[in-house]
């Protein structure tokens, strides 16, 4: 027995957000239509507007739904600080700590090779235009610990160095609260290296 079209096109449309199969999206369309259409139409709705209302920050990149988003809005953030991150995501994370008040530049991806994304598909030269308009005096690297991140982070770098920019990249280490006999080896071996003397 064949799904009826709209049932497929709800299952090929689930199927691409990360980390869902087939037999996830299944299960997912099923659910919505069976158990929760409420939730459904919700979900529908907001996905709606989201498409509708939301743009890149003219700025740092993220979402907003204006020209400027939050952070980029607010003249209190220190104006000669600008930390990368690859998501919108990494953003929310960084403002959560509460250690930072500059700004961001989101990348919307990373650096990957063999996935074919490449420096244009990242908007570097639109991160180089903001990062050297004569306020930034600090780049604060703050990609993730992948392999691609570690790519993204030495070509950006680079690029930041070559126009006399003070580029500094986040730490890695021990996570608050961890046990060494828990901890990777290569977070450990990262830990040792990155050492500073106690005061």
């Amino acid at each position: 027995m064949k799904n009826p079209p709209s049932l497929d096109q709800l299952i090929a449309a689930l199927k691409v957000l990360p980390g869902v199969g087939p037999k996830s999206a299944q299960r997912m369309a099923f659910h919505l239509l069976q158990k929760d259409r409420g939730g459904a139409d919700k979900l529908a709705r907001a996905l709606d507007h989201a498409l509708l209302n939301l743009r890149h920050c003219q700025r740092c990149h993220t979402f907003s739904e204006s020209p400027l988003c939050n952070v980029c809005a607010d003249a209190e953030r220190r104006q000669d600080l600008l930390c990368v991150v690859e998501m919108p995501a990494d953003l929310l994370m960084l403002e959560q700590t509460r250690c930072y008040d500059g700004l961001y530049f989101v990348l919307m991806g990373r650096l990957s090779p063999m996935d074919g994304i490449g420096p244009k598909d990242i908007d570097l030269e639109k991160l180089i235009a903001r990062a050297v308009d004569g306020v930034v005096q600090e780049v604060i690297i703050a990609t993730n610990f992948t392999a691609e991140g570690e790519v993204t982070a030495h070509l950006i770098s680079e690029m930041l160095q070559a126009h006399g920019l003070r580029v500094s990249r986040i730490a890695r280490g021990m996570p608050v609260g961890g046990e060494l006999e828990n901890v990777d080896p290569g977070t450990l071996a990262q830990a040792m290296y990155e050492r500073r003397s106690v005061s």
